[in-house]
């Protein structure tokens, strides 16, 4: 083993939240060092998650206007179109190479030292690399964990990365499957759904709730499974898979009290879990939880002193832009004392379409919790730039406290409902009212307007419907 290298702080997992607290440890001028045991830095989400997935999505999409004659309206006349996968894969490649890339000169540039291997604690203030060149011990004041989670299984489902594959797999398909199972219809179900829909696959897409996207806003929940089903996706809810047998090319999926179900491939999302393998949380002390989480306080510390946890070992929802708000104040609180992630204005996203995206409480809750509210809705069929671009489904709905008008939570369905929702994040995070969004002035013509709408909609007051 080689000598002991030493640091102010050590991150270990080079993903959103890992590298993302340790630029902003060096910013604030600690010697801090990242282990990341994948070839190249991102984690997940700009490697084989996020990032990937987004790539083929829009690919995807813009095969489907093509091919299906949505460019017609516009005046536009294609000829023959065909597909041409490694194509849409190279580009996918070419944009995780770039990001990749960019978290690498983002290192470089903050004089971050970056240790290439599996990082794991080996007792109070050390981690151990194990790389190409033998195992390498590091010293640091303060060590972060930020190694984010893996795909999560089911009883009687082995995963064996090319007829039953997790989402990594999905994203590098050599050829269309003729048929592929969805297990699960949260976000990473119904967004490689909806890809290898678009691409020609019969898609089947199995949930044990009685609705897609748990967790979202029922109503627009409803909304969405309405247009999946346009869109020629076979959502079927309240199913329960039992198992799933492979025989040579041929994948047979069952399930409680219905037929088996014959595909190419089965894609198995049904989320994700905390990875901990050989993370050395023994040596310490640190327990996990039911879930295989690592337990922490309000500031991100773990049992073990000067050892944090933050992203997807942590509660909360797993989601990358959750983990760097966490890895920043988990870093500033170590340098200054005082750090804070506002849990309430964290968005979630679904990259279908059209985009699903939701930030604060839903209807179910409020209700729940016996808050009375006000609820604002503008359909984006009444949006005069929907209208020019002909992407009218979907809606916005803001919910004000009604009593003090406060935005409580907010749910977009829609074009561009990604983009859209980070206007009213920032609006709750800054404890806004529906009139305080009402009140300010929206360019027009612009998808943003029907925020605006939606907000003078909860006093009962729209413009335009």
């Amino acid at each position: 083993m080689a000598d002991e290298q030493k640091h102010d702080i050590v991150v270990i997992g080079a993903g959103p939240g890992g590298y993302v607290a340790a630029i902003r440890a060096a910013q604030l001028g600690l010697d801090t060092a990242i282990v990341e045991k994948e070839s190249a830095l991102g984690g997940t989400c700009l490697r084989v998650g996020c990032i990937p997935s987004k790539a083929l999505l829009e690919a995807s999409e813009r095969y489907v206007q093509a091919k299906k004659g949505d460019l017609k309206r516009f005046g536009v006349k294609v000829g023959e179109v065909e597909l041409d996968l490694k194509a849409m894969m190279r580009h996918k490649k070419s944009v995780v190479d770039a990001n990749t890339k960019g978290v690498d000169y983002l290192m470089k540039k903050n004089n971050v030292t970056v240790y290439r291997g599996h990082g794991r604690l080996d007792g109070p203030g050390a981690v151990v690399v194990a790389g190409a060149d033998g195992e390498t011990r590091v010293g640091a004041n303060h060590i972060i964990l930020a190694t984010g989670s893996e795909v999560a299984s089911l009883p009687g489902i082995e995963l064996d990365g090319d007829r039953v594959v997790g989402s990594t797999e999905a994203l590098d398909f050599t050829e269309v499957p003729e048929r592929l199972v969805v297990i699960g219809a949260g976000y990473i179900g119904l967004e490689m759904g909806s890809v290898w829909s678009r691409l020609g696959s019969k898609v089947i897409v199995l949930e044990y709730l009685d609705r897609i996207l748990p967790g979202m806003d029922a109503e627009t929940a409803k909304k969405a499974h309405r247009i999946f089903k346009k869109q020629k996706l076979d959502i079927r809810t309240g199913v329960k898979v039992t198992g799933v047998t492979v025989d040579g090319d041929t994948v047979t999926v069952e399930s409680e009290g219905k037929d088996p179900i014959e595909a190419d491939r089965v894609l198995l999302a049904v989320g994700r879990k905390p990875y901990t393998e050989n993370l050395g949380l023994d040596t310490v002390g640190i327990e996990t939880d039911a879930r295989g989480r690592v337990t922490t306080d309000g500031h991100f510390r773990t049992s073990a002193e000067g050892v944090y946890a933050i992203g997807d070992l942590i509660a909360g929802p797993m989601l990358a832009h959750k983990a760097e708000e966490e890895g920043v104040a988990c870093v500033e609180w170590i340098a200054n004392g005082w750090g804070h992630v506002d849990y309430d204005s964290i968005p979630g996203v679904v990259y279908t379409h059209p985009e699903i995206a939701s930030v604060g409480k839903t209807e179910e809750q409020l209700k729940d919790d016996g808050v009375d509210y006000k609820k604002g809705v503008f359909p984006f069929s009444a949006n005069g730039r929907a209208r020019a671009i002909a992407d009218t489904d979907g809606q916005v709905k803001i919910l004000a406290d009604a009593e003090t008008d406060r935005i409580l939570g907010a749910h977009v369905i829609g074009p561009r409902a990604g983009d859209l929702v980070a206007e009213l994040a920032v609006a709750m995070a800054f404890s806004a009212s529906s009139e305080d969004v009402a009140r300010a002035s929206h360019a027009h013509p612009t998808l943003a307007e029907a925020v605006k709408e939606a907000a003078l909609a909860v006093d009962a007051r729209p413009l335009h419907i």
